[in-house]
């Protein structure tokens, strides 16, 4: 079970930054929603939970300091990267969390016993497989929002690489497409 668990881990993590893969310096940082949700802002913040739900719950803190999580650190720093920090660095770091992160889940028994000390106390204590759970939930999540992004930015779309997901259909048939469900939500909305 654990070897199935870290697979699903390994391949959400790919998924997300394949969501990088050919786009420019401005398209991977540009805000495409309200609350400004990037491609390489995605990447930062898994890169920084995962950090922290791998290694510091099980007592075996992430060896690198993240100042975005300083006490100082403006809000949502850990969403965007700054002109300073490049592709390279944020991917990087991500990279370096998984080879920590992965050392950790072979170290451990799946009923391994930490603590999350940013949850309530009454939820604190946990179990490798508990926390293997939600960083592959909270992984895929964020692989969702870049799924969205990245269509928003050039239509692009998929699981990974050369695997679309998607029916084998023209333009034509995705904008009729398109038109027919906007038609459909406005019957709807009108009662």
């Amino acid at each position: 079970m654990k070897k199935d668990l870290h697979r699903y881990l390994k391949e959400g993590r790919e998924a997300l930054v394949w969501k990088l893969d050919g786009l420019g310096e401005y398209d991977v940082r540009r805000p495409l929603t309200p609350t400004g949700t990037n491609l390489l802002g995605l990447v930062k913040h898994v890169a920084s939970v995962e950090a922290g739900y791998l290694g510091d719950t099980f007592g075996r803190p992430f060896p690198e300091k993240l100042p975005w999580f300083d006490e100082d650190a403006e809000p949502n720093a850990d969403m965007w990267a700054t002109a300073s920090e490049s592709r390279e660095d944020i991917v990087g770091l991500y990279h370096r969390v998984w080879v920590h992160s992965d050392a950790t889940v072979e170290a451990l028994e799946l009923d391994a016993i930490g603590q999350v000390p940013w949850w309530p106390e009454e939820r604190r204590q946990v179990t490798l497989h508990r926390i293997l759970v939600h960083m592959i939930g909270e992984t895929e999540r964020h692989a969702g929002h870049a799924d969205i992004v990245r269509e928003l930015i050039d239509g692009a779309t998929g699981l990974i690489a050369g695997k679309d997901n998607m029916p084998e259909v023209d333009e034509m048939w995705w904008k009729a497409y398109h038109a027919r469900l906007e038609e459909s939500a406005r019957q709807a909305a009108s009662g």
